[in-house]
This record gives C-alpha cells, structure tokens and sequence, in this order.
C-alpha cells in the first residue's frame, strides 16, 4: 500500500458500524462486559501467559474483522466488544497483580488514558458522537476509546469492591445508580446526549464486572461461588441468542425497508 493510498483509506467514508441505541444494546453490553470479566479470569486462572496470549490474539482478530467489514454486522461488532472486554480485563489485572499497580493508580492510569483519548478524538474530528463514525479514523479513535474504558472499569470495580470494602454487591448497587444518572440528566435536565451515552457506556464496564465476580468468587469474598468457566459460559450462550435475535430482526427490517422502497 503507497502513502497516499494509506492516507486516503483513514478519510474514506465507511457506513456506519455500531448499532442502534436501544435497550437491547445496553442488554448486550452488560452481558459481554461480565462475560469478559468471567472468561479474562478463567483463562488467567488456568492458563496463566498463555491465557494472555490467547486474549491477546483475539483481541486482535476481532478487531480485524471488525475493520474489514463494509457496513455494520452484528456478530463482527459484539465478538470484538467481547474480545475487547476479556483483553481489557486481562491488562488491568496483569498490571496489579504481575506489576504490583494499586488498583487506584491503575484506576487513574486508565481515566487519563481515556480522558486522553477524548481530547485527542474531539481535537481532530470536533464530534465524539457515536452516529459520526463514518470515516476509518473515527473508527479508530472509537475503538480505542472503547478499549481504554473497559480497562478503566475493570480497575474502577476492583478498586470499590476490594480497597473501598463496597464488595461485589454494594459495588453493584452503587454502579446501577452512577449509571442511571444519565438517564435522569437525558429526561429531566437537558443533559448532552453524547456527554450521556459516554458517561453510561464507561459505567456498564464495572457494573457488568462486579456482577460477574459477585456470581463467580467464593462465598469467603462474598460471592456466589459458581465459578469463572461455568459462568463466562452461560453468559456467552445468552449473550449469542440475544445476538442472533438482534441479527436477525435487524435482517427483516432491512429487507422489509428493501421492499417498501421497491414498491
């Protein structure tokens, strides 16, 4: 590929692939986000630095694919969301438990990296909205977005669960309340739409994550002691038909789109 080609690939104007804002959408993820958390600490577990390789590499994959498609594909999109959560997880652990990073000072690492981020996306492209993702370099900066909050709210649970003695419940309770904040800015208080989606998108990470470790950890940290694969497991398979039925009504709508407009 020559310079210009690179270069005019990064403004090329792409349809746009992320999915309607819908309930379904915040459904899906808060089930990827606890899957991620349940699988990253699964294969951690077990697989120790190949587990981190293999999250590593699908992290990758998924990302791949998800930038070779032309138009948005449900099963592209939510399988990267789903690497994103696992590799997110896996980074934010490695770097307390293999570096010895306090939860707190990953916790700041990661909002500064996010903050970051932002500055850089809206500097450039003067828009954080998710509906302006048009151009290959919007992309970009979106999906690095995406994965520096999940790495955020990975450390943000730990932290309110175990430095803050919230615990896995009260940490659920007080994300569920953080997060419906927004919701009340949107309804009651003229809130920014993009300032509320952000702001909900950022708190579903440790809310789906603090509900994953109160399912999995056992009874003496205050869980329910079902275990990491059993329950990265089961939040996979309803994560996949909630996907599949998402596909497949947002296939009927198009064709019925498809034929009205033939008509």
């Amino acid at each position: 590929m020559t310079v210009d080609s690179y270069i005019r690939s990064r403004h090329e104007p792409v349809a746009a692939k992320v999915p309607e804002i819908t309930a379904l959408f915040w459904i899906l993820k808060l089930l990827t986000t606890a899957m991620g958390e349940s699988a990253s600490d699964y294969l951690l577990g077990t697989m120790r630095f190949v587990g981190l390789g293999l999250g590593a590499a699908g992290f990758a994959f998924a990302l791949w694919v998800q930038f070779r498609t032309r138009r948005y594909n449900a099963f592209a999109y939510w399988a990267a969301v789903m690497m994103v959560a696992v590799f997110g997880t896996m980074a934010a652990d490695t770097l307390h438990h293999q570096l010895g990073v306090s939860y707190a000072m990953s916790s700041l690492a990661c909002a500064l990296a996010v903050g970051a981020t932002f500055w850089a996306w809206y500097r450039v492209e003067h828009t954080l909205s998710i509906h302006s993702i048009t151009t290959r370099r919007r992309e970009v900066f979106y999906w690095l977005t995406v994965s520096f909050t999940f790495a955020l709210g990975t450390a943000a649970g730990d932290l309110t669960a175990s430095q803050l003695h919230f615990g896995f419940v009260g940490s659920i309770v007080l994300f569920a309340v953080v997060m419906s904040i927004p919701a009340l800015g949107c309804w009651r208080f003229r809130l920014n739409t993009v300032v509320a989606f952000w702001w909900a998108y950022i708190i579903t990470r440790p809310l789906g994550a603090s509900v994953a470790d109160w399912l999995m950890k056992p009874t003496s940290s205050g869980g329910l002691a079902y275990g990491d694969g059993p329950v990265a497991a089961i939040l996979l398979a309803f994560a996949l038909v909630l996907l599949t039925f998402a596909a497949v009504r947002r296939r009927n709508t198009v064709r019925a789109w498809a034929d009205e407009t033939a008509d």
